[in-house]
């Protein structure tokens, strides 16, 4: 009787383990949006939250410590979005996968741009999906890959695809984490 229901109550038991697993370990929610009355009802103010290349080259003046001339802390004029899942990239020669090159993205992007970003991310995936295939096809990912050159390289050809999506709100792209695993 007990090696019948030995087999059930371990799948209990675990199936009940991987949803508290996967409960407690979910990603965070995104930011709360601002209120309706801070941009107006008609969300004629929408685009005044969005910070115009003058105005965050004006910031840049202003020093990296987001002080003034008056030494007052300034608002930021940039947001930082991760992208929500990692990028997986093979590593082929001679016809076979000798490697996984494996990236976690963010982008800097203008203040209020977040959402543009969430709603264009499958196209945005999909760009820097594309120049990651590209730079591992070119042997970018290839011996000493995460020197300087090669990944400002890397990250510049990132952003011109980026912008295609999203204009000059895209500002910059970070890689956050990157590892390679061979085979």
């Amino acid at each position: 009787m007990l090696m019948k229901i030995l087999p059930i109550l371990l799948a209990l038991i675990g199936l009940a383990g991987g949803g508290a697993a996967g409960y407690f370990l979910r990603p965070p929610p995104p930011p709360p949006e601002e209120t309706a009355g801070a941009h107006g009802e008609d969300g004629a103010a929408a685009d005044a939250g969005h910070a115009a290349p003058a105005d965050t080259q004006a910031a840049a003046d202003h020093g990296a410590d987001g002080h003034g001339e008056d030494g007052a802390e300034e608002a930021p004029t940039t947001e930082f979005v991760k992208l929500n899942n990692q990028f997986v990239v093979p590593v082929i020669e001679e016809g076979q996968v000798t490697s996984l090159v494996v990236l976690s993205l963010s982008l800097e992007v203008t203040l209020g741009s977040t959402e543009k970003v969430y709603a264009a991310e499958p196209k945005i995936r999909d760009l820097l999906l594309q120049v990651l295939f590209d730079h591992a096809n070119a042997g970018g990912f290839k011996g000493a890959f995460t020197n300087t050159a090669t990944m400002a390289d890397l990250r510049r050809t990132m952003l011109e695809a980026v912008r295609q999506v999203l204009g000059s709100a895209a500002l910059s792209v970070l890689v956050s984490d990157i590892v390679r695993q061979d085979s």
